[in-house]
């Protein structure tokens, strides 16, 4: 019979916390880099417009 090691809940609790966080800190992350690139393609196609006019 195999011996399996329990894990106490408060372990797999900061686990979860953990991998949690860094799985919406890497959202966050992705998303303010596509607003920044939204923002800036906006900001250019505004003074193309504003240039030709």
């Amino acid at each position: 019979m195999k011996n399996y090691k329990t894990i106490s809940p408060g372990k797999l609790i900061a686990r979860f916390d953990n991998q949690l966080l860094d799985i919406l800190l890497e959202d966050l992350r992705n998303s303010r880099a596509k607003n920044k690139v939204k923002s800036i393609n906006h900001q250019a196609t505004k003074q193309h417009t504003l240039s030709a006019a």
